[in-house]
């Protein structure tokens, strides 16, 4: 009602600005926290939740203790709540609104909303005013209308929402998060505080969650552990890996990794009260056979350490490198995610690792530098390795020099032709040894070639 008309009746009325910003993150706080009963929870703004608990309420003793459950525990928050089931979303909010508690059996929603009034429906403030002037003021009396006059009179749209109120068709909520492939959770009749219980809770699920994968054939590409504390926090954390699994030992090693590293540590509160790990990716799980050959599992074990290192330092952070189809230095190796497969476009190894010798040292360092950076050289001309170079300022003698090792640049992939390189690896009196090249051939494409130390070899 107007703010005057509300002061008249309440003289003592007090008046806060509406935070509506505010509204909308408690809202999606509700909704996390009812994920507790159904993984399928989406909001129904400005102030309304919508559940998909088919298949739920029996882990709740049903339909009515499911009800009662929630408003009871979010009145304990401080929340007032109605709720209602029904077979479709828009009879729920109806019967919430208006009759709370309802549970309206499958296929009965028409007769159970026949007596509501019109503004149960939820149409449009407009429509409605236009329904109660033409004197219809029930849900039971604008479906004894016939469709074609009511979507003469207000389109399509407004008898869409008719079906769905009255059951004829359904529409999917769109839940506030994925609904996972595999799940399985663990409710305790008292909260618990202890992380050590709750770790092998996670270590439980797991077991059961790799079980329930096996029948299925299915192996976990990324997890998600949900912690539902009792005063409505809810915190998740997750791992994902470079391959299927579904070890209960390689997951809950992953979880404390992750949970070691984490900077806002896990808190138990006032105890958890629900614990769920969800599988929100998974793949075909192909089995390895067993062998007595030494090394046999040596990919599994790197790939373990790779997930472990991505777990506790973030999957952007530990990377491999993919050989890619050019002879350019800086373009020759491409930096993936560990955790990733090596894409279909990975080119073939270049030549210049497939031609060293086993046991040989590398011919070009393994990490250079973002960008070569540019030295001072005194060298023997026209085509002579450096004698002694300046880099940051530090004079260093060469000792020893191999080299040239001429590379062209691609001049299909340039407008203007770049200069040749010529690579030189070089040690000085310290045994220091460095990657330098000069940029340009002495006399055909520069008359003052410039120098550049390009990496630093271990």
């Amino acid at each position: 009602m107007p703010l005057a008309d509300a002061r008249a009746r309440i003289p003592g009325l007090h008046v806060f600005p509406a935070d509506e910003g505010g509204d909308a993150k408690l809202l999606v706080r509700i909704a996390q926290w009812c994920e507790r009963f159904t993984p399928l929870a989406a909001l129904d703004p400005p102030h309304g939740l919508m559940l998909d608990v088919t298949g739920a309420a029996h882990l709740f003793g049903g339909e009515a203790a499911l009800i009662a459950l929630a408003v009871k525990l979010l009145a304990g928050m401080g929340f007032e709540t109605q709720a209602a089931i029904a077979g479709t979303a828009a009879a729920a909010r109806a019967f919430a609104r208006f009759v709370p508690g309802t549970i309206v059996p499958p296929g009965r929603e028409a007769q159970a909303l026949a007596p509501l009034p019109v503004e149960a429906l939820g149409l449009e403030p407009e429509t409605t005013a236009t329904l109660r002037r033409a004197g219809l003021k029930t849900a039971g009396q604008v479906a004894r209308r016939t469709r074609a006059e009511l979507t003469a009179r207000f389109g399509a749209v407004m008898q869409a929402e008719l079906d769905h109120a009255f059951g004829l068709i359904e529409r999917p909520i769109a839940p506030l998060s994925p609904a996972p492939d595999f799940l399985a959770e663990q409710r305790f009749a008292e909260p618990i505080t202890s992380l050590d219980v709750a770790l092998d809770t996670v270590k439980a699920l797991a077991a059961s969650l790799s079980s329930l994968l096996s029948r299925h054939g299915q192996g976990a590409r990324a997890l998600e552990a949900v912690f539902f504390r009792a005063d409505g926090e809810v915190r998740r954390i997750a791992v994902e890996t470079g391959g299927p699994v579904r070890d209960p030992e390689v997951v809950l090693r992953l979880f404390r990794e992750k949970m070691d590293a984490l900077a806002d540590p896990l808190d138990p509160g006032f105890g958890f009260d629900v614990i769920r790990l969800c599988a929100h990716r998974t793949e075909r799980f192909e089995e390895s056979g067993a062998s007595f050959e030494s090394g046999v599992h040596a990919e599994t074990e790197i790939a373990f350490l790779v997930d472990r290192m991505a777990a506790r330092f973030g999957a952007d952070n530990v990377v491999t490198f993919a050989a890619c189809d050019t002879h350019i230095p800086e373009a020759a190796a491409a930096a993936l995610s560990a955790q990733a497969k090596k894409p279909a476009a990975a080119a073939t190894i270049p030549d210049w690792v497939r031609r060293r010798e086993p046991g040989e040292a590398p011919r070009r360092p393994l990490r250079m530098f973002a960008r070569p950076q540019p030295i001072d050289v005194v060298a023997e001309i026209p085509e002579g390795p450096p004698l002694r170079f300046r880099w940051r300022g530090v004079l260093h003698a060469t000792r020893h020099a191999e080299g040239p090792e001429r590379i062209a640049m691609e001049w299909w992939r340039h407008e203007t032709r770049r200069p040749t390189r010529d690579y030189f690896r070089l040690e000085d009196e310290e045994g220091r040894r460095f990657w330098i090249y000069r940029d340009g051939l002495y006399g055909r494409e520069t008359q003052s070639p410039r120098w550049y130390l390009h990496g630093l070899f271990a």
